[in-house]
């Protein structure tokens, strides 16, 4: 492990040199605001360490390079269309670039959070073109091509500084990841059958969750290092289904003792007593354990204890894997092709109508001020506002991306107006003079940035744009003021926006997620072998992690939503009775529940989930009917009391 000091020490050189590299290359290429180019390097290299609160991963500048290339074309391409249809009517043009911004912004909050940066970044680059080429739209297409150059310019000098700063390798990260997570897992299992405290699994429930989460955002990154990275890509992407499927199973089992004491045997707890230290204790304490499950105590060991038994056993095989990155072999091909994992569905559509309200609102509102006054600077004025506002909304906390935008620009005026006024104009006989001298300041703040310090990040952003750094240079300080003010008011009226036009959907958006682990828990009720292969557990457990963040301290929504995964993945491995009067009957049911999920008003709801209350009592006796097994009987019934029991929270 390297020293966490110099890990800083080396970030901040290469947000140094990337800032620096790109904007000697702007200069040299003639291009007209290279300072485009320095912002560009200075985003895609520290909005990655800001986020992770160190030094990004080599993949993560790479990821973030890519999505922005994307996310500026998409934008360049927009704004030609809208300028083209619309230029003789420049309110309605600008009406559709508002208009633009928050359909990007609300799709944006659809996607996933990894891919959400390009669309977020094409809504508020369409309204930079249009807005900075307004007085002059014949000239949109050579500003498009230009802007696009700056882009392209700032991101390959971002990458280019990350190869020469020995880029922090995430494989040795995910190695160790991939041996503790066993290692936890099979102390929760301990805690689960020696019925330890509530609290202290569900701290280390968390923690699995957690990490296992983690584990499966690395791969990613993983394949963006090198391609020789995709047979990992595959285990590790079956591991995570593994990983979850594990915790499930131990979670199931403590519920299981809970309820019915008797039903794990003593001798059976004591074959997990042993306490484990290392991946290679758990691999020992495996091979007992199959030993033994395998010989002479089946009939005595519940379906839970052995299902996780054979899942920890295809963890540790591909874990092997991982660690070598060897050939596929048939055994391992087998494990990663045995299910089909089912792609998470967002549940955020209300909060991401929000999110793009806020953003057309903000920047609507932004035009109207700068056509009323003729402010000089209201093209600045109008950029902030679209960048703070689409970039903003995807984030879990809005208020505070503005507000760190807000003290960078406190911060940015002074020392922006020191710059501009005093060392640039001394150093404009001498590149060099100008590099050391900004380096500095890049150097200093990309340190704060990695601390995650409030305001660091508008700090970097805004003073590299208030400086103007243009080909040639310009002081002009009534320009500084103008540039500077109007980004400033730009923040201002970003945060008003965000207060003022409340999201009021974490309510409906929880009751959202919870109706949809009861449809996904109804949806394995069936005998079709293709669905029965389907797997939910990572779309749940993501859905899970969502309510979680939303609602931290409702710990009867998180066991409820916990029972309802435990749920699916029991009724997966039933052994449902195969006849026709029950596969039309499964479908009546996911109809039901489906019904119930996209119902709109709260009459629909109720309605839907008393039709499927009375289903799954009409089911029961039907199972007692066609003679099903206990296995299949008893999860029904406590699915059925459990969303009698949860009505309300489910409907309301």
């Amino acid at each position: 492990m390297k020293n966490p000091t110099f890990i800083r020490l080396r970030f901040a050189f290469k947000l140094t040199f990337a800032v620096l590299f790109a904007l000697v290359l702007g200069f040299h290429l003639q291009l007209e605001t290279p300072r485009w180019s320095a912002m560009t390097a200075a985003i895609v290299a520290a909005g990655p360490a800001f986020a992770a609160g160190g030094e990004p991963f080599s993949g993560a500048i790479r990821h973030r390079g890519w999505l922005r290339i994307i996310g500026t074309f998409i934008g360049c391409i927009a704004a030609l269309v809208i300028i083209t249809t619309t230029a003789r009517a420049p309110v309605v043009m600008l009406l559709l670039c508002c208009m633009w911004a928050g359909f990007c912004t609300w799709i944006s909050s659809l996607v996933r959070v990894e891919n959400s940066y390009a669309l977020g970044l094409a809504g508020y680059t369409a309204l930079i073109i249009i807005v900075t080429s307004a007085h002059a739209p014949l000239e949109t297409p050579q500003f498009a091509v230009e802007r696009c150059s700056e882009i392209v310019l700032g991101i390959v000098s971002a990458v280019f500084a990350d190869l020469i700063f020995s880029p922090r390798s995430i494989k040795q990260d995910i190695d160790r990841l991939v041996d503790k997570l066993l290692v936890d897992q099979y102390r929760l299992m301990q805690m689960c059958l020696s019925s330890e405290d509530r609290e202290a699994i569900d701290r280390a429930w968390n923690s699995l969750v957690k990490d296992t989460t983690a584990l499966n955002g690395m791969r990613s990154y993983l394949m963006m290092e090198s391609s020789r990275w995709q047979r990992c890509d595959r285990r590790l992407k079956a591991m995570h289904t593994i990983s979850l499927t594990l915790i499930t199973q131990a979670c199931e089992t403590f519920l299981i003792l809970r309820n019915h004491p008797e039903s794990v045997k003593d001798n059976i707890k004591q074959l997990f007593d042993v306490p484990v230290e290392s991946i290679a204790d758990v691999h020992k304490r495996m091979k007992l354990l199959r030993h033994i499950l395998t010989s002479n105590l089946v009939d005595e060991t519940p379906a839970t204890v052995t299902t996780w038994v054979g899942a920890a056993t295809r963890y540790l095989l591909l874990a092997k894997g991982v660690h070598t990155n060897s050939s596929i072999s048939s055994v391992e091909e087998g494990v990663l092709s045995s299910e089909v994992v089912i792609k998470n569905v967002s549940a955020e559509g209300h909060h991401a109508m929000i999110n793009g309200l806020r953003t057309f609102v903000a920047t609507a509102l932004g035009c109207l001020l700068w056509l009323w006054t003729g402010w000089t600077s209201g093209s600045g004025f109008m950029v902030i506002i679209a960048v703070i506002t689409s970039l903003a909304m995807r984030l879990p906390n809005p208020r505070m991306v503005a507000m760190d935008f807000i003290l960078g620009m406190i911060g940015a005026i002074p020392l922006g107006a020191l710059y501009f006024m005093v060392i640039f104009p001394a150093t404009q006989q001498s590149v060099v003079l100008l590099c050391i001298a900004l380096g500095l300041m890049t150097f200093f703040i990309g340190i704060e940035v990695q601390k995650r310090r409030l305001g660091s990040l508008g700090l970097l952003v805004s003073s590299l744009n208030i400086l103007v750094l243009s080909n040639p240079m310009v002081f002009d300080i009534t320009t500084f003021i103008d540039n500077a003010t109007g980004q400033f008011m730009g923040s201002i009226v970003a945060l008003l926006v965000i207060l003022l036009v409340r999201d009021n959907s974490r309510e409906r958006t929880g009751r959202t997620l919870l109706n949809r682990f009861v449809s996904s828990a109804v949806s394995a009720l069936t005998t079709n072998v293709a669905k029965r292969r389907e797997n939910h557990l990572p779309a749940l457990y993501q859905q899970l992690n969502l309510l979680l963040t939303m609602f931290p301290n409702d710990i009867a929504k998180y066991r409820l939503a916990l029972t309802l995964i435990i749920g699916h993945q029991r009724f997966r491995q039933a052994d449902v009775p195969v006849n026709d009067d029950l596969s039309v009957f499964h479908k009546k049911i996911r109809s039901t529940a489906d019904h119930v999920v996209t119902a709109r008003s709260e009459v629909k709801r109720a309605y839907y989930f008393e039709q499927l209350l009375g289903e799954l009592n009409e089911y029961q006796q039907k199972l007692v009917q066609y003679q099903a097994p206990r296995n299949v009987t008893e999860p029904v019934k406590r699915l059925a009391d459990m969303l009698h029991k949860y009505q309300h929270a489910l409907i309301n």
